[in-house]
């Protein structure tokens, strides 16, 4: 076990160093939530009634609601409190075991000496035992001053707080109210006769949770059969999530040098042959627009553009086009599988030389 909380009990005079342990927990199995179509775990969100968005805690505030309205409380507010951070408990009185309700018990704690020496504590634990007394303390756990009951459980000295009085309702029923039914002494006997044969004395560990106990067994059985998930599924993790990762980087960087071939018209040296097909097709001069309908090409126009008072056309395509020389003939009846286009490295912009001629 590990100690909550280290301090010393104080009675009179006498100060006993000690440690708090939880005495009790739960054995119920940790059962979470999931969607019945996919068993995805169902997570529960902070969202503002008012804006409608999802709020981290460090600016989420506590508020009072009587009903009419509503008092906020910031964190400056309940730092204002006075906070109990005493390291004491502190013994006000001893009182008799039997006149302090269960009613009143709430979470118990074991004390164990935190000292060389455990003389005072067995000697308050001999004197709890000798005169059948309860010890009511007051002490602080997170920060609020609690209300207790130190006693004798077995070897060991242990303190269970207390409900505050305003915190137990008063039992009033409308059903037990116009005086007690008779009772005739028969019914008397034969209630007794029944005790009598149940009568035991109480161990705990006689007795088990039945639920719990079956619930194991089914978890169990499933685990058994096979009929489980990967936890990390239920959180929508998969198993090829990073390699999915990597062929996207891949498709990206792969996109990247395709931009980069395809937009760098002021680049030199671009890839030739099998690049051609693509680039001429962003070329802004198209000068040799080319229909593939058959085994024939005809240029557009019928007639190869180039500008009357100029002897050379300039073309800027993204990658080398083709260098044609025009004999200044009309562009008909040249057949695209016997025309090769011949790439020049020199620049990245080509010069088609051409005969001057007039344009039509």
């Amino acid at each position: 076990m590990r100690a909550i909380w280290k301090g010393s009990i104080s009675f009179g005079l006498v100060n006993v160093p000690v440690k708090l342990y939880s005495a009790t927990e739960e054995h119920d199995l940790a059962l979470h939530q999931v969607h019945d179509a996919d068993h995805g775990r169902i997570r529960y969100e902070r969202k503002c009634e008012v804006c409608g968005k999802k709020v981290p805690y460090d600016h989420i505030d506590k508020a009072y609601d009587d009903g009419e309205q509503t008092v906020v409380l910031t964190e400056d507010d309940l730092k204002s409190l006075p906070a109990e951070r005493s390291r004491e408990i502190e013994v006000v009185e001893f009182v008799p075991t039997e006149q302090v309700d269960p009613i009143l018990f709430e979470k118990s704690y074991y004390l164990e000496p935190d000292s060389k020496s455990a003389k005072a504590y067995v000697l308050l634990r001999r004197v709890l035992e000798e005169t059948d007394r309860t010890a009511i303390v007051q002490l602080s756990l997170r920060q609020r001053t609690r209300l207790g009951a130190m006693r004798v459980q077995g070897d060991v000295l242990m303190v269970q707080t207390l409900r505050w009085a305003d915190e137990v309702r008063e039992a009033t029923f409308e059903s037990l109210e116009g005086g007690a039914p008779r009772i005739t002494e028969r019914e008397l006997d034969l209630a007794r006769a029944v005790v009598e044969d149940l009568e035991s004395d109480f161990d705990p560990s006689s007795f088990e949770d039945e639920y719990q106990v079956q619930m194991r067994t089914l978890v169990e059985a499933k685990l058994e059969q096979g009929d489980a998930l990967d936890t990390a599924a239920t959180f929508g993790e998969t198993d090829d999530d990073e390699g999915a990762e990597v062929i996207d980087l891949m498709e990206a960087l792969q996109r990247s040098v395709d931009q980069r071939r395809s937009g760098g018209s002021g680049s030199k040296g671009s890839s030739s042959s099998s690049s051609s097909s693509s680039s001429s097709s962003s070329s802004s001069s198209k000068a040799s627009t080319t229909k593939s309908s058959g085994s024939t090409s005809k240029a557009a126009g019928a007639k190869s553009t180039s500008k009357a008072s100029g002897a050379k056309s300039t073309s800027k395509p993204s990658s080398r086009s083709s260098t044609s020389k025009a004999s200044g003939s009309k562009a008909s009846g040249t057949k695209a599988s016997g025309s090769k286009s011949s790439s020049k490295p020199k620049s990245s912009t080509n010069t088609a030389k051409a005969k001057p001629k007039k344009a039509s």
